[in-house]
């Protein structure tokens, strides 16, 4: 996701980025969909644990203090969908797919709490499946996919582990744009597992080189290769996302290869501008989520745009300063809330890796901020 020019939490380390806040409330509800045809599962009475999000580009002065915009944007998220926790979503929409409850809860953002420059709303109804709303209003279907498959990679350097025949869980997120199709209805989710049934049947519980076009089997090659078949018999598709492992993958738009690698760090900190009795004043902890996304040509030989083991040998140096220490104790106040340290982050690991053109961090699950510079790609789901 790549936030509009809006107004940032704070003076960004450089003129081009944009630090968007993001939180994320779950609730418990059911509900029934009437419009769907006789025997449809989601036609009868069942229940969900759905996890709203949002993201925002909060101005200066939004939250009580400087370091608790994520706090007061979880605050005001959670108010927002209070009404829908442990209650019939019928009684608050007529049809409560996931794309209109998250428009409810857009506009409950808007009118109740007030969140201003809200970039991304979105809703997900499983772990597996949900819709983002845009700043232009565009729903985005996505739907996430695994299957068990072997591989290795032919190109690849003397000694290097995945020249070896090896395999992975790997999962497939696709995202569909509802704006770029014709269909009355829309796409929902029978139709993305319609589309995606094929090429399951070809990928599970095989080895990836074998199968026509796929003889170097990367995660970028393997979301281009997923493209190619998909994008004529679904139009909507806007991205491909491969996760090779659960801490890394690569996205595809047709166009455009982007790369994330996950990690995680267990820190202390305290926010120093908390006011005085504020329990954020005094020195706690998190376990740190923290993904570098990263942008490159791809490497035609390799197939891919940047290793893996790579980003994480390059990165280590930083990451040693966050993992296991006192971030409050960072020179220059990086370490006083998530969004200075994210701009820290940057500053730190740029030099080292070119490539990077965006830092999510989180303190909680989907709780922290999004630091974007470049052209973007879609934001995961939690």
């Amino acid at each position: 996701m790549s936030a509009p020019g809006s107004p940032v939490l704070h003076a960004a380390a450089e003129p081009s980025a944009i630090t968007v806040c993001s939180a994320a409330v779950p609730f418990e509800a059911a509900c029934h969909v009437p419009l769907l045809p006789e025997g449809h599962r989601s036609r009868r009475m069942h229940g969900h644990s759905y996890l709203a999000r949002v993201r925002a580009a909060l101005p200066d002065g939004w939250a009580p203090f400087p370091g608790g915009e994520v706090d007061h944007l979880r605050d005001a998220l959670a108010a927002a969908v209070a009404p829908l926790d442990y209650a019939l979503l019928n009684d608050h929409l007529a049809i409560p797919t996931d794309e209109n409850v998250a428009r409810w809860v857009r506009r409950a953002l808007a009118a109740g709490p007030g969140v201003p420059a809200i970039a991304q709303v979105g809703v997900q109804s499983t772990a597996h499946s949900g819709v983002d709303l845009d700043a232009q209003d565009h729903a985005h279907l996505w739907r996430r996919y695994r299957f068990e498959a072997a591989h290795w990679l032919p190109n690849v350097p003397a000694g290097h582990q995945c020249g070896r025949l090896h395999g992975h869980g790997f999962e497939v997120i696709l995202h569909a744009n509802q704006a770029l199709g014709a269909r009355d209805l829309g796409v929902d989710y029978d139709h993305l597992d319609a589309c995606w049934a094929p090429l399951h049947a070809q990928l599970h519980l095989g080895c990836l080189n074998d199968l026509p076009g796929l003889s170097n089997p990367t995660a970028e090659l393997l979301a281009r290769w997923i493209w190619d078949r998909l994008k004529p018999v679904l139009p909507e598709l806007s991205w491909v996302s491969c996760y090779e492992t659960g801490s890394s993958g690569a996205h595809y738009d047709g166009a455009r290869y982007r790369i994330w690698k996950e990690l995680s760090f267990d820190s202390a900190l305290r926010l120093a501008h908390a006011p005085a009795g504020d329990a954020r004043r005094r020195v706690h902890g998190h376990t740190f989520t923290l993904r570098l996304h990263l942008a490159a040509p791809l490497d035609e030989v390799l197939g891919w745009t940047v290793d893996f083991g790579d980003v994480k040998q390059l990165f280590a140096p930083v990451f040693a300063r966050l993992d296991h220490h006192p971030l409050h104790e960072l020179p220059d106040g990086a370490g006083d809330d998530v969004a200075s340290l994210a701009r820290w982050i940057r500053a730190q690991a740029a030099p080292l890796l070119p490539a990077l053109e965006r830092v999510d961090l989180e303190q909680q699950r989907g709780c922290g901020v999004l630091l974007a510079w470049g052209v973007g790609a879609p934001a995961l789901p939690v």
